[in-house]
Formats: C-alpha cells, sequence, structure tokens
C-alpha cells in the first residue's frame, strides 16, 4: 500500500485514538487524506466505496461517536420481541477494507483551515471531507407517546392496555407534519394490532393519522393499494391528508378540527437538521447538497444521509447518496471513473410482524409506479439496501444489488435542485 500522509497533514490533540496515529511519520505525499464524519449507514457505505475505488489514492478515517453500526431501520422490532437491534463493531468491520477508526463527536468544521474540530477538543486536518453526521430527531408533541428509529424504548403492552381500558377504547398513531419518513408508523401499527390479539385485547381501535394522500403513496398506487388493503383486513383506520397541531387543548387533527380521538397517542418526530458549525444550513439546519453530494459554496467538503437537504431520510437513499460521494471523490483523485450522480431508487421493506412486504420505486421521475411484492424486488433482500454495506454483511464480493427480472423501464431526470422549496410530497407527482 502506499506510503500514508506525513505528520503537518494529520494534526490531532485530544483524546481519541487509532493506530494510524503511528504512522505520522510515514513517507509524505502518497496519499490524500479523506475524512468521513459518522457513524451511521452513510459513513460505512462511503467509507466501504471509497476503499473499493480508490484505496490507492486515498488515506481514509471514519470518526464516529459510537463504536457500533445500528441498523436503525429494524429498531421497529425490538419494542415486540425485547431483543437489541442488530449492530456490528466499527472497527473490525472497516478494518476489513483498510479504514481507521476514529472515535469522536464533530463540533465545528473549518474549511479554511481544512480542518474538523471534536467534541473533546481534537483536530484533526483533511483533504477531503464527507459529513454524514445525520439528522436530529425532536419530539413532535409533548402529549404524545414519541417512537423513532433510534429508540426502541416503548412500552408497547403497557400502551396497549391503557389505550383499550379508556374511554374511547382507541390507540392513536400520528405522522406530524414534515414527516421525512412515515414506515415506521405503519410497521407499528401492524405490530401493533398483532401485540393487541395476543393481549387478549383484539377489540382496540388503531387509528392512523397520517398527511399523505395515500398510505405510502411515495412507493406508487401499486403498493399504496397493498398497504392500504392491509391495514384494512388488519382493522386499522387510516385518516390520510389530516395534519395534527398541538393546541391549548390537545392534539388537534386538521381536518375536521377536533381532537384527535383517542386517548393514547403515539407519534414520530419532526426531524431536523445537525447545523454543523463551519458548514452551510438551511431553514431547517440541513446541509445543502448537490446531485454529486457537493456541499453548496465549498471545495472538496461533501455530505450524504440524513443530515442533507434531500427531503426523503432512509438509510438505502443515504446509502445511494453516499456511493455518488465516493465515485465523484474517487474521480477527483484520479481514480479514472466516470461518476454518476445520485439518482435515488426507494426500496422499503415493510415488516408486519409476519410476511413482510416489499417495494421499490425509482423517485427521479417518468411515469414508474413501482413495484410491490411479498418475494424479493432486490437482492440481497434486506430491510437496508447498500451496495457495499449489504455485499460486506453478507460476505459477498458482488458490489450491485441484484434486480428482479423484467423490471419496468427507469426514466431519470434531475431532482429540483432547492429540495425544501416545498414540502415532500406523498402523491405521485412531482415533490
Amino acid at each position: 500500500m502506499p506510503a500514508r500522509p506525513p505528520g503537518p497533514r494529520f494534526t490531532y490533540v485530544g483524546t481519541a485514538s487509532t493506530e494510524s496515529h503511528g504512522n505520522a511519520n510515514a513517507e509524505s505525499g502518497a496519499l490524500a487524506r479523506v475524512l468521513i464524519i459518522g457513524g451511521g449507514v452513510a459513513a460505512v457505505e462511503a467509507a466501504l466505496a471509497l476503499a473499493d475505488l480508490a484505496a490507492e489514492r486515498a488515506w481514509i478515517s471514519v470518526i464516529a461517536p459510537e463504536p457500533d453500526l445500528v441498523l436503525k431501520p429494524l429498531v421497529v422490532e425490538e419494542p415486540f420481541t425485547g431483543q437489541p437491534v442488530e449492530s456490528h463493531e466499527l472497527a473490525p468491520l472497516l478494518e476489513t477494507v483498510g479504514v481507521d477508526l476514529i472515535s469522536g463527536a464533530l463540533a465545528r468544521v473549518d474549511t479554511t483551515a481544512r480542518r474538523v474540530e471534536l467534541a473533546d477538543g481534537g483536530r484533526l486536518d483533511y483533504e477531503a471531507l464527507v459529513v454524514c453526521v445525520g439528522g436530529r430527531a425532536d419530539p413532535a408533541y409533548h402529549d404524545a407517546e414519541t417512537f423513532w428509529s433510534n429508540s426502541g424504548d416503548l412500552a408497547v403492552n403497557e400502551l396497549i392496555e391503557r389505550a383499550d381500558d379508556s374511554a374511547q377504547g382507541t390507540l392513536a398513531l400520528v405522522a406530524p407534519p414534515r414527516t421525512a419518513w412515515p414506515l415506521p408508523l405503519y410497521e407499528l401499527a401492524l405490530m401493533l394490532r398483532r401485540r393487541a390479539i395476543e393481549l387478549g385485547r383484539a377489540e382496540l381501535a388503531i387509528r392512523l393519522l397520517t398527511p399523505e394522500d395515500a398510505p405510502l403513496l411515495i412507493f406508487g398506487r401499486p403498493a399504496s393499494d397493498a398497504v392500504a388493503e392491509l391495514l384494512a383486513a388488519r382493522r386499522i383506520k387510516v385518516q390520510c391528508g389530516t395534519r395534527v397541531t398541538e393546541e391549548a387543548g390537545g392534539l388537534i387533527s386538521h381536518p375536521p378540527g377536533a381532537p384527535v380521538p383517542a386517548d393514547v397517542v403515539i407519534a414520530l418526530p419532526r426531524i431536523e437538521g445537525p447545523r454543523v458549525a463551519g458548514l452551510p444550513s438551511d431553514g431547517h439546519g440541513f446541509i445543502p447538497v448537490d446531485a454529486h453530494g457537493r456541499v453548496e459554496g465549498l471545495d472538496d467538503v461533501y455530505a450524504a444521509g440524513d443530515g442533507t437537504d434531500f427531503p426523503v431520510k432512509q438509510g438505502g437513499l443515504a446509502a445511494q447518496q453516499a456511493d455518488a460521494v465516493a465515485e465523484h471523490l474517487a474521480a477527483k483523485l484520479g481514480a479514472g471513473l466516470e461518476p454518476q450522480p445520485f439518482r435515488p431508487v426507494l426500496r422499503g421493506q415493510l415488516l408486519t410482524g409476519g410476511e413482510s412486504i416489499q417495494m421499490r420505486r425509482p423517485l427521479t421521475g417518468g411515469t414508474d409506479e413501482g413495484l410491490v411484492s411479498a418475494d424479493y424486488l432486490w437482492w440481497p433482500p434486506d430491510k437496508l439496501s447498500g451496495r457495499y454495506l449489504s455485499a460486506l454483511l453478507h460476505h459477498s464480493g458482488a458490489h450491485e444489488l441484484i434486480e428482479p427480472p423484467e423490471r419496468p423501464l427507469e426514466v431519470e431526470v434531475s431532482w429540483p435542485h432547492d429540495w425544501h422549496g416545498t414540502p415532500m410530497g406523498y402523491g405521485t407527482g412531482t415533490p
């Protein structure tokens, strides 16, 4: 392997440690110093992709606040199984591709000095920076239980019993306005119904309130119709086109402008941007990026994942963004490839407490109404699909997700540049 960067390109002061610090006196000039900030799907996918595309051109380090990669989309099962969600130690996972792990949390980016500052006071220089710090989940309502994919702490049995014993006998699930990813709420509703039956509370009324035009319409009409049919079969009532606000009298649904008809309410949070000091952000704190993940107005700074201003926050899309970043950065380092922009294809697995449903739809235009199936629509058929991450976790050398045969033609067009100019559409039209 080529020599790693010399000491002057790697300044560190603080408590974090990694074996790579011992290479500070390595022969100079061979590799570009690339820092990837974050410990989630986008960060790991970016590291794996860049290690594959530019291993001979970059010395790559991941800076993460936690030692494990947690597969957060699976957290929805945790309250029902009592088992911790699947996770993987970052250090050995990254070591397989020659990437260093540094423990630390980002505090600030100094783009003039090309340096990141960590929460513990440490400083690291970079020649290229990839920011994958994610969004911030804030409770949307005070008068509701909040559930999100980074926390499985939800007392489902107690909530079911309390709702069933209440005057209205109803448990409501709410997607607040500006919901970035509503799918976990549907999984929660289906699993709650199954648990209610197991507890002898089969008559509990479960109601789902969402601003979407139809259930999970972002996946297209075929998937939405299939989900609506499943919800009806499980006796889960859905109120679409409904916006819930919190006022002096409690939670109010619009329309009709009346209190939410339930004594127990579970809601998804609002997702705000990370507001990274030293980086640009939009009105909600998200980092503005282009189709290659380049941060607006900055050289050699990229971002991917939930912390960017792309409106749909989903692990598979975060991995696709990371791949686009890695390709562009590798090409810039001389890897000799034509970098492809981020063209989002939404792949989602709806967990039901029994057999899951797979849904797939490109989000980049055209008339593709998407696919829905109880069988696989990509392989490996994981809840979280990432080109490099899936291959690594399945011990496969293939870096392509296998798609089903005879799939519909995809027509790719550019996504509007101002992704947050209007709220994300839940219909089949342009967002």
